[in-house]
């Protein structure tokens, strides 16, 4: 056989090799994100449970059991922002944490958050805020 005949055939293998590996590692990286996003989504509503009037034992319980799967899928960065968190909670001994330190905490969670999904943000710690609701 000659050259002609066969890199036409060679060059369709490849390239057809090449579409299915781009294109599960497309769908494999979609999905891992939309688990990320699900998850994120639980953990910053028990993020409430250390915040204001909405602060109870049960939701901060629920958070600490999705704090302790995220390590599992979370970024480097939101594992440490939470850490901090929870060290600003020991530290404070059962009183109120400082109120500027614990939104600054809990602030940069979400940053970490986003960043991890959207890869960049431009926002702060301040731009993000719980608000009581009674």
């Amino acid at each position: 056989m000659e050259i002609n005949t066969l890199l036409p055939i060679f060059t369709a293998i490849v390239g057809s090799y090449l579409t299915y590996f781009f294109t599960s590692r497309s769908k494999r990286e979609e999905a891992i994100l939309k688990y990320k996003e699900e998850k994120y989504a639980n953990l910053l509503v028990l993020l409430q449970g250390f915040v204001g009037l909405t602060a109870t034992t049960e939701t901060k319980r629920k958070f600490f059991e999705e704090q302790y799967r995220s390590w599992i899928y979370s970024s480097d960065e939101v594992v440490l922002a939470v850490n901090k968190m929870i060290k600003l909670v020991i530290d404070s001994k059962g009183n109120n944490p400082d109120l500027e330190e614990g939104r600054k905490a809990i602030g940069n969670i979400v940053l970490s958050m986003r960043k991890d999904l959207k890869g960049k943000t431009n926002l702060t710690y301040k731009d993000f805020t719980y608000i009581d609701v009674r």
